[in-house]
């Protein structure tokens, strides 16, 4: 297909509507004149826009116009939520140019249409609204959104390699002016009911009891469209927008180079230059449908996707049905794991000690449903159901019971030996040990087929994976539930076997060593750090160390048994005591919670490579081991776990294709 002229678009009429029953929508009219169109695509749990749908959306539409309403109501006929977007499915199989525009063109054309029927429009919204979900909720005249934790309302399509191309890119800034609007956008993050009123994208956010009443008042009502302030509607003039693109553009370029995740910066490109109509920028474009797709990223970005749904997918094995967590050990690990869950709605006693122990995991823990919940009630009703058990009475009631004490196999076994005379048989006994075998802490039960590993990573609150580790006495069907509960936490379950490591931290040690020892060779921190960053890394290896704690790194490289001479400057700065961030001292120097850098320099040919190959081999090692079962499984847990450059695609996946391409 040739360039588009890039000031008309050309609309191709809609389908033809489709004889006999809609397969996937559903029409109801009301004896006051309202239409009720409601969504439930036939054969899924979830409601997505695949073409199918969006061709019977013009065929309702159709129905509608033979004969007028009065009013249209657009509601999900899934419990789940509204609508998760596009089909992925589809897009993942687009092998041309003509066929990324085509997709594009579907969900355009379809909710210009919506946005100019001559009635008005509503979109009731609950639970998650994302993708092209809010695009079509976007092209409503209104929309009300029911205030629960569920209902989730954003536009992810960057963390596929996607722009927003179904109008999501013109209508979003025009409610919420352009900074709101491209912060969600560049992002992909998502917003709850209560911010996204607050932001103007709904234009009311209700309880469940009255969204009946609020969505049909509003129709009869008809209460004039939301305007702009002025200070907002000026982030929309010509001039504003190229200062306030280029603005967002630097932005962009601290956490993600061009050439690495080029979506980013399209949005900005098509929102300055066209008014977010993705259509209208010519095929040859970086900024481009075309373009975008053909990208190594947007593959690499769709993979990851599709790993990450294989993860969800193995916590829908187990029935999630904790209500009560108790954790034991309040220090860092332990007290954002007890936050975490009590964060996510669970009831969570916190044991430790005694109370001065405790305290400073409840101030961190206040601190995160604060700034999280953003709602003073909210963050009270999460305080409420975190509580302080210096005598442990909560292990009796929980339905999970997770242990997160020091690195001491004897202090272990100990704890675990008394917790479980105390644990309800059906109970849930769970270590958080980064390192200790299984077995040797199970040898302490009476039953040590009960004990099962949920390893956290640091930090909880932004480390989606957890591994679940196995032992050679778990009991098998101990994994299902495991995994189910931390689906109900909203977090990724991987299981691997019991061995030293695990996979994360066997994976990344070998990585953080090669690039300590790069610094007793004379490279600088910096240097070593821009290497890895230049490779796509979010986080440089020693930045990572000195985060992770350099002790740490000390004590996993010997319980690895990989390295029998630990670098020198590692050993000479844990003797001197400068541990890294937590000691505002390490390999950096820490202020305020971040590293204090010198000028990076030019990295030295093939360092990254130097620094990313232990890492790819240990990789294979571990897939060889079988401690997870596929290569798919190595790369999720490294992009999950450690943070390996998604565009990517993980590490086994990406050696695979560099070296199919240098073959």
């Amino acid at each position: 297909m040739s360039a588009l002229d890039q000031t008309t678009i050309r609309v191709a009429p809609p389908p033809a509507a489709a004889p006999g029953p809609l397969r996937h929508w559903a029409i109801a009219r009301e004896a006051d004149g309202l239409a009720v169109l409601t969504l439930d695509r036939a054969g899924a749990s979830t409601n997505t826009l695949s073409a199918e749908v969006l061709a019977e959306l013009h065929a309702a539409l159709d129905r509608l116009d033979a004969d007028r309403p009065r009013a249209l109501l657009i509601r999900s006929g899934k419990a789940n939520g509204f609508i998760a977007g596009a089909d992925v499915d589809e897009f993942g199989a687009i092998a041309t140019a003509e066929g990324a525009l085509a997709l594009v063109r579907r969900g355009w054309e379809a909710f210009e249409r919506l946005a100019a029927l001559p009635y008005p429009t509503l979109a009731l919204i609950r639970g998650f609204c994302l993708g092209g979900g809010l695009e079509l909720a976007l092209a409503c005249r209104y929309r009300v959104a029911i205030d629960e934790p569920g209902t989730r309302l954003g536009l992810p399509e960057v963390m596929l390699g996607i722009v927003p191309g179904w109008g999501g890119m013109k209508r979003l800034p025009r409610l919420t002016g352009a900074p709101a609007a491209l912060d969600l956008m560049l992002t992909g993050k998502t917003v709850d009911a209560r911010r996204a009123k607050k932001l103007g994208i709904v234009d009311e956010c209700v309880p469940v009891r009255i969204m009946e009443n609020t969505a049909r008042g509003m129709l009869k009502a008809l209460p004039p469209a939301r305007t702009l302030a002025f200070a907002q509607s000026v982030t929309l003039n010509p001039i504003a927008r190229r200062l306030i693109a280029a603005q967002a553009a630097k932005a962009v370029a601290k956490r993600a180079r061009r050439e690495h995740y080029p979506a980013p910066y399209a949005i900005l490109e098509i929102w300055k230059r066209h008014d977010g109509n993705a259509l209208a920028v010519p095929e040859a474009d970086p900024a481009s449908i075309p373009s975008l797709v053909a990208s190594p990223t947007t593959a690499s970005l769709l993979r990851v996707f599709g790993l990450q749904e294989r993860l969800k997918a193995l916590g829908k094995e187990g029935e999630a049905k904790a209500a009560h967590v108790h954790v034991v050990g309040a220090g860092t690990m332990g007290g954002d794991i007890a936050a975490w869950c009590a964060l996510r709605g669970l009831k969570v006693t916190l044991q430790d000690q005694d109370a001065g122990r405790l305290a400073p995991a409840m101030q961190r823990a206040a601190k995160l449903f604060a700034d999280r919940l953003r709602d003073p009630r909210r963050a009270r009703d999460a305080s409420d159901r975190l509580s302080p058990d210096v005598a442990g009475d909560g292990a009796a009631r929980a339905d999970v019971i997770i242990e997160a004490i020091f690195e001491n196999v004897d202090a272990k076994r100990s704890l675990f030996a008394a917790v479980e005379k105390r644990a309800r048989p059906d109970a849930i006994l769970a270590t958080n040990t980064s390192s200790i075998p299984l077995e040797d802490i199970a040898g302490a039960l009476a039953d040590p087929s009960r004990l099962i590993g949920l390893h956290f990573f640091n930090p909880v609150a932004r480390m989606m994976l957890v591994e679940i580790v196995v032992g050679a006495t778990t009991r098998p069907s101990l994994v299902a539930p495991a995994a189910a509960f931390v689906r109900q936490i909203d977090k990724l379950p991987l299981p691997v076997k019991s061995a030293p490591g695990f996979l994360v931290n066997r994976i990344l040690a070998p990585y953080l060593m090669a690039a300590m020892r790069a610094v007793d060779e004379g490279v600088t921190p910096e240097t070593v750090d821009e290497a890895a960053l230049a490779f796509g890394m979010p986080m440089g290896p020693i930045e990572l160390a000195d985060t992770v704690g350099l002790d740490i790194c000390v004590a996993v490289g010997k319980l690895l048994g990989g390295e029998a001479s630990p670098p020198r400057e590692l050993m000479k700065r844990v003797e001197a005591g400068q541990l890294g961030r937590k000691s505002n001292k390490g390999f950096y120097e820490w202020e305020a919670g971040r590293p204090k850098r010198g000028s990076p320099g030019a990295p030295p040919a093939g360092l990254a490579e130097r620094l990313v190959g232990p890492l790819v081999d240990e990789a294979r090692r571990a897939l060889a081991d079988g401690i997870v079962a596929d290569a798919d499984l190595v790369d999720a847990g490294a992009i999950f776990g450690t943070g390996f450059a998604p565009f990517r695609g993980g590490p086994l996946h990406d050696a695979a294709r560099r070296g199919s391409r240098a073959a």
